[in-house]
């Protein structure tokens, strides 16, 4: 990174330069961060984004925080909270490891407790975005009919197309968790999953049923695409999905969705428009079946180099116009990532359903 031009990061509509500090790594070997404020921070007036509390002594903030997290506010043998302290003239007190509670800053000026709330919630951005996702919202694709068809894909692909480099039945998505991914989401305890609910009751509410009419979605899934940009060394292929009548409406709902999942800070932007296609051979199956594409980690990265693509040519020339069948969508799902439930698709953690 260039130390003349830091990275900025946008958080609460106000924006912070990050500065990285070469150090001695912690635990996961991360270089520990350090932030400062940008030129139109809050640093010397009161700060709208949180709430800070007159008390006897002088002030104090809470902050939600789950426990996982407490680790790198504490840092290695507790130099960074220790540092926030000292900087910020606070005392910050943190529950015990593995216990859920509120983070509590306390001091005897308003603005050291802003600027030690800011610098936390600055850390746990850039450590969230670091973390494996643990949710997804998605649209179950996994009814019997098309599970039949995709079935007689997989027999007839590797019928025809087994000698094709990388081509094996290890490629293919298991037919009872085929499904559209909106957006992939990392939470880490009771109360943030709470949290997701409770917003997709409110995109019920707010868009979905209008969007919707109170009605299924008829989706027909057909054809198949590939998402590198060489047929002859593909990683994924994916079945497109369109609305039946011809509307965008599905299109719009996914849209609406990831963009108030965003804005909640629930969710990552990761496209201007969610890419509607349900993967069905994938070369992350090849080690690890219940892998998905889609991962913002360091390890999920390295994880691209080491696939071994497969040769889709032939598939593609066979199968592009392959149908899989027409399917109701009635509900999104808020899907836990490594699970299955008693039909063999994800378990689910919240639903809206809107017929």
């Amino acid at each position: 990174m260039d130390v003349l031009r830091p990275t900025l990061i946008r958080i609460e509509g106000r924006i912070y330069r990050k500065n990285l500090i070469q150090e001695q790594a912690y635990q996961h070997e991360e270089e520990e961060e350090d932030f400062c404020t940008a030129p139109d921070d809050c640093r010397d007036e009161p700060c709208d984004a949180f709430v800070v509390e007159e008390t006897e002594k002088g002030f104090q903030c809470r902050v939600e925080v789950p426990s996982p997290f407490y680790k790198y506010i504490i840092g290695k043998k507790g130099e960074t909270k220790k540092r926030l302290e000292t900087e910020t003239r606070t005392s910050i007190s943190i529950p015990k490891p593995g216990v859920e509670g509120e983070i509590v800053i306390t001091g005897q000026h308003r603005s050291g407790i802003v600027s030690a709330r800011t610098r936390i919630d600055v850390l746990l951005d850039s450590f969230r975005k670091k973390q494996p996702f643990t949710h997804f919202l998605s649209f179950a694709l996994n009814q019997p009919a098309i599970q039949e068809k995709f079935l007689q894909f997989k027999e007839e692909v590797l019928e025809k197309c087994s000698q094709d480099h990388g081509v094996s039945s290890s490629l293919f998505q298991n037919p009872a968790k085929l499904h559209l991914t909106l957006g992939t989401l990392v939470l880490l305890n009771e109360q943030e999953i709470q949290k997701a609910r409770d917003l997709l009751q409110r995109c019920k509410e707010d868009f979905v049923d209008q969007i919707a009419g109170g009605k299924p979605l008829s989706v027909e899934v057909a054809g198949v695409e590939y998402m590198n940009d060489d047929p002859a060394m593909m990683d994924i292929l994916y079945a497109k999905v369109h609305m039946k009548d011809s509307s965008d409406r599905l299109q719009v709902m996914a849209d609406q969705l990831v963009e108030r999942f965003v804005a909640s800070g629930l969710m990552l932007k990761e496209w201007d428009r969610v890419k509607l296609h349900a993967t069905v051979m994938n070369t992350l199956f090849r080690k690890d079946p219940s892998a998905e594409e889609r991962s913002n980690t360091t390890a999920g990265k390295s994880s691209f180099k080491e696939r071994e693509s497969f040769n889709g040519r032939n598939i593609l020339k066979l199968f592009e116009n392959f149908y899989f069948g027409e399917v109701q969508l009635d509900s999104v799902h808020l899907s836990q990532r490594f699970s299955s439930d008693a039909s063999g698709y994800y378990a689910t953690s919240g639903q809206l359903t809107f017929s």
